[in-house]
């Protein structure tokens, strides 16, 4: 971990990790974790256009291409939500496998015009965080100040939002325009995170840091704490694993890393965790056995 741009790496995955985990908490508590995964693939094909109209391989430009095509796919989940009798999670999965199909048959046409050799786009499907360097740990730390502080600007309303979206309406906060806010949130964070865990695994670290947290805790605010502290553990494990070997995929291993922390708030969780569970229903056992033994015979006969 002495090499500098290792420690780049190393910067830039705990940096996602973290605020991948602050965003995925609410989305997680608003059943849309399938969302997640949804704007992840639909990025794909954002990268590809942007690859086809400026023939280069800027990140930056990968980056404004993903957001559009996030962007486009979130409005497109909504039509499809608000104008038809499809449900949201069959909306979600519409525009996930359209999306993504579209993506993969763009990648292909690159890839057979001779342009994908030097455009290294099938990085973009798992994730290359070796790729990095300072500029893109540069615009990690902008885009986490950013998340992180909107959330914590518009905690009380995202939790409103999350719990009961019709009371938050009787309030008189702009419910419509929270949701959109924090599906914008949702698209700065898959974009963020697609060239260091690519667009497959990127649903994983927004979820799986959420859901460890839920087993940890019942405050909202613990909670959110909890993911992100998950999520940066993640990507610290995963880069630190990955440096330990050779060609190792930093990306993957952070999402298995995140998979761990889930295993253990699993098993090991007060009140929730399955060790936890386990006694409550011995000691449950037990005392139902102690009543029923200390009850005159009569009463046990009748």
């Amino acid at each position: 971990m002495t090499d500098p741009n290792m420690q780049w790496i190393l910067l830039g995955c705990i940096l996602l990790g973290l605020s991948s985990g602050v965003i995925g908490s609410f989305m997680y508590l608003r059943k849309q974790s399938l969302m997640g995964d949804a704007l992840a693939h639909a990025a794909l094909p954002g990268v590809c256009v942007a690859f086809m109209i400026t023939g280069t391989k800027s990140v930056f430009g990968f980056m404004i291409g993903a957001a559009i095509a996030g962007i486009v796919a979130t409005f497109a989940i909504s039509a499809l939500t608000r104008y038809s009798r499809i449900k949201s999670d069959s909306a979600i999965a519409a525009v996930l496998s359209v999306f993504f199909g579209f993506g993969i048959m763009l990648l292909t046409e690159i890839q057979h015009s001779g342009a994908g050799n030097q455009s290294g786009l099938d990085k973009f499907l798992f994730g290359q965080a070796a790729a990095m360097v300072l500029s893109d740990v540069y615009t990690m730390a902008v885009i986490s100040v950013v998340l992180i502080g909107i959330c914590i600007l518009f905690f009380k309303e995202f939790k409103l939002l999350s719990f009961d979206p019709g009371f938050a309406r009787g309030l008189g906060f702009p419910a419509g325009l929270l949701d959109k806010l924090l599906m914008l949130l949702i698209v700065i964070a898959v974009v963020a995170g697609i060239q260091a865990v690519g667009v497959i695994m990127m649903a994983a670290l927004l979820i799986t840091p959420a859901v460890s947290a839920r087993y940890w805790t019942e405050k909202l605010g613990v909670m959110v704490c909890l993911s992100g502290l998950f999520g940066a553990i993640a990507g610290l494990g995963g880069t630190v694993i990955s440096s330990l070997g050779q060609n190792l995929p930093t990306g993957p291993l952070c999402v298995l890393c995140a998979t761990v922390v889930f295993g253990v708030s699993l098993i090991f969780a007060p009140q929730r965790g399955m060790i936890s569970k386990a006694i409550v229903r011995l000691n449950a056992r037990k005392n139902l056995e102690q009543t029923v033994g200390t009850q005159p015979r009569e009463e046990r006969a009748l």
